[in-house]
């Protein structure tokens, strides 16, 4: 499965730009997404939401509710079991509180009714004995010994004396002697930074329809990026077996990893369980921003010596993360992140998980790398300032390469960091004249990408056209991409391939789509499917002329004798093989089940100019150039959607988007209206460089591109805007009046 051979990486469908598998449907309405699912005897589920940020629950009194005429359930913690997996019982504390109300609009109870009048009617005559207790929403305050305690007990034995309960987990990771490395330094510069929280901000919200039967069995249509994974999460919490749960996702209007999560399905399932009836929940945008996991926030600390020929001598990050109301991995992404773009003798990074009364954080793409990248390299930038060194030279010095090890300990394959900042320095956008109160800001990122589980099944119809059934929700192109994949190893036209999606009783276990790891793992599977396939055709042919199997080649959509001493026989296409399939050992299919390592790491650059006015604080982004190395961009289109997608996201945490609690613990922006997220009037045209270094983990060379985008934007507006005003911003967003605020400042 690893990298075939350069002569082999000659493609005709791979590299092209089909036509979207989804696009009509998408554009004329006929796509069918969460919202839009129905059964016969469809209830409206609501939810209730705690109005305090933490808070026990001494009783709940639903009977009020229950009498209401037209309400047909109600649930409340009580419902539940108490599922032995840590993580699980997590989940479902989520889902609905048990006890305490840990966060402002914490699930407390659900209703199930004929509609949404009165399902909106029982809300209001459920009666709940609140206990206000002290909250700390902001991370640093809450690791102070004495903050008050989120959840007790729930530290592992490796944190530090000296923290609240509240810090859950520590990690730590680098080599090299550090002191010795900061002595060599003719320069160290150390600063402190913070990130505010940020949504996905996804248009659509989460939806879901259970239907449970009488006899245990039960159906789920919703929005996620892995079915696989909701029925799993959601079997253990309903007391089922996995194989009673049919889990089917629907098409999905946006996740960036924010729909990996499990919210209200479980509900929505207790429900329709209490009901006898189908329940239907659709979260409205208040729910989506009080209780859907934003990304964490920050608080963090980062020091870097560096000679004065741009050499980094040693550094050293601090990382504290906010993780909401349960515990959290995402700041192990974070602290392996910081420093992976650089060749270094001496790094250390150490991250702490904290909890607080906020909502229990989600992935939003690269999960914990934008932040700890971000003060990495503000860090770098100011140094290249302090001693006149051009900041994408010093990069080149600098940068990690095959060979290197990195900050976090593996040591690196064939990566594409030195080529894309090469590329960057290359580009017309590097030297191009700055005007007034304009700045030009830079920064290198990376992610890990993923592989995992992952099982995909290739049929050749009668007709010898080509169906893929796999397990992954199309979020970024993947559909497309698959097909390419498949009509190239069989030497077929794109359009002779479709692909779907299967539900959970479908296929066999596939990880959820997250990682940037779908076009890598499943586009792996899907080739070796197509090659069982092959194998399977060549075969039959075989037999047909009376010859060995091994003398029976496959090109261009043909089976062909490997040469003359295998005989003279006419190539058998696809077509012919496929309509003689029922008298030659019937249906025709390749199969493929793998759980996939090589995803190879993914990095990028990011060129950002600004413009600040002086007089307002408002910050215009002029001009913005991604660079990134794709392995092998297999439908560009769609490539380059990813590296803009993540670009413009950057560009609204950059600038704009934070999550804004009041000192009652309440979040004071649940709506796009108070939470800003960029629109096409507030960019300029995004400009995409890609960049091919081949994966030696994949045959094809691919490497996932979703994640990488979202990593540099915030560092290279950051350095961009500081340049601007001639002051450095440690702080994020760069709203205008902190802009301003700066601005007003002496250096």
């Amino acid at each position: 499965m690893a990298l075939d051979s350069e002569k082999k990486q000659v493609f005709k469908v791979v590299g092209t730009r089909p036509a979207r598998p989804d696009g009509i449907d998408k554009v004329t309405g006929r796509a069918m997404y969460g919202a839009d699912a129905t059964a016969p005897g469809m209830l409206v589920g609501r939810i209730l939401r705690s109005p305090h940020a933490h808070a026990i629950i001494r009783s709940i009194d639903t009977s009020a509710a229950e009498a209401l005429k037209g309400v047909k359930a109600v649930v409340t913690s009580a419902d539940f079991g108490a599922p032995e997996d840590e993580s699980i019982r997590d989940v479902q504390d989520n889902c609905m509180a048990r006890g305490k109300a840990l966060y402002h609009g914490h699930a407390v109870a659900a209703v199930a009714a004929n509609s949404a009048v009165v399902a909106s009617q029982a809300l209001k005559l459920i009666k709940v004995d609140y206990q206000i207790l002290p909250h700390v929403t902001d991370v640093d305050e809450a690791m102070r010994p004495g903050a008050p305690v989120v959840q007790a007990d729930r530290a592992f034995e490796n944190v530090a004396a000296g923290f609240s309960e509240n810090v859950t987990s520590q990690c730590e990771f680098g080599h090299g002697d550090l002191e010795a490395g900061f002595a060599k330094a003719d320069k160290v510069i150390e600063r402190s930074f913070t990130t505010a929280a940020t949504h996905q901000g996804y248009i659509e919200p989460h939806a879901c329809l259970a239907s449970m039967t009488p006899d245990g069995k039960g159906d789920l249509w919703c929005c996620t990026q892995g079915q696989f994974h909701v029925r799993t999460v959601c079997a253990e919490i309903m007391g089922m077996d996995a194989s009673q749960l049919r889990v089917t996702a629907s098409e999905i209007g946006g996740g960036f990893g924010g729909k990996t999560t499990v919210f209200i399905e479980p509900v929505a399932l207790a429900l329709s369980r209490k009901s006898g009836r189908p329940v239907k929940i659709v979260m409205t945008r208040d729910e989506v921003f009080k209780a859907t996991g934003p990304t964490v926030s920050s608080s963090m600390d980062v020091k870097i010596g560096m000679t004065k020929d741009g050499r980094i001598t040693a550094a050293q990050a601090r990382l504290r993360y906010q993780a909401g109301a349960f515990p959290s991995e995402t700041v192990t992404y974070g602290a392996q992140s910081a420093f992976a773009a650089y060749d270094l003798k001496a790094v250390e990074t150490i991250g702490w998980n904290v909890l607080t009364n906020r909502p229990k954080e989600a992935a939003y793409r690269a999960p914990g790398a934008p932040m700890a990248i971000y003060a990495v390299e503000s860090v770098v930038d100011e140094l290249c300032q302090e001693l006149s060194l051009d900041p994408l030279d010093v990069r080149l010095k600098n940068a990690a390469d095959k060979g290197t090890k990195s900050s976090y300990g593996p040591t690196f394959e064939a990566i594409g960091l030195r080529a894309t900042l090469e590329a960057a320095k290359a580009h017309p956008h590097y030297t191009a004249p700055l005007g007034v109160n304009q700045g030009r800001g830079l920064s290198c990122g990376f992610w890990f990408n993923f592989g995992g589980n992952t099982c995909v099944s290739l049929n050749i119809n009668t007709d010898g056209t080509v169906g893929i059934t796999e397990g992954n929700p199309d979020i970024g192109g993947s559909r497309a991409s698959i097909s390419q994949m498949a009509a190239e190893e069989l030497g077929i036209p794109y359009e002779k391939v479709r692909t779907i999606i299967a539900d959970t009783n479908s296929l066999g276990y596939n990880d959820v789509t997250d990682g940037s790891r779908v076009t890598f793992s499943v586009g792996l599977a899907t080739i070796e499917a197509a090659r069982n396939a092959i194998k399977v055709m060549c075969g039959r042919v075989a037999k047909i002329w009376g010859i060995d199997e091994d003398a029976v080649i496959w090109e261009d959509g043909c089976a062909k004798p490997s040469g003359p001493n295998a005989g003279s026989f006419d190539p058998m296409s696809i077509e012919e093989i496929a309509a003689i399939s029922a008298n030659t050992g019937g249906p025709i299919a390749g199969h493929f089940e793998v759980n996939a390592d090589g995803a190879g790491v993914s990095f990028g650059v990011h060129l950002a100019d600004v413009e600040v006015d002086p007089e307002t604080g408002a910050t215009k982004v002029v001009r913005y150039t991604v660079f990134q190395d794709a392995g092998k961009a297999v439908h560009p289109d769609y490539v380059e959607g990813q590296m803009q997608g993540g670009a413009v996201q950057g560009i609204g945490w950059a600038l704009n988007e934070e999550y804004i609690y009041g000192k009652n613990g309440l979040l004071q922006n649940p709506g796009f209206l108070d939470y800003r997220i960029p629109v096409a009037s507030d960019l300029p045209d995004i400009e995409t460089v890609i960049l091919e270094i081949p994966n030696p983990g994949h045959p094809y060379g691919v490497r996932g591109v979703g994640e990488t985008p979202i990593v540099p934007p915030l560092a290279a507006l950051s350095n961009a805007v500081s340049r601007a005003i001639g002051r450095r911003m440690f702080e994020l967003p760069m709203s205008p009046p902190k802009l301003l605020k700066a601005m007003s400042q002496k250096r």
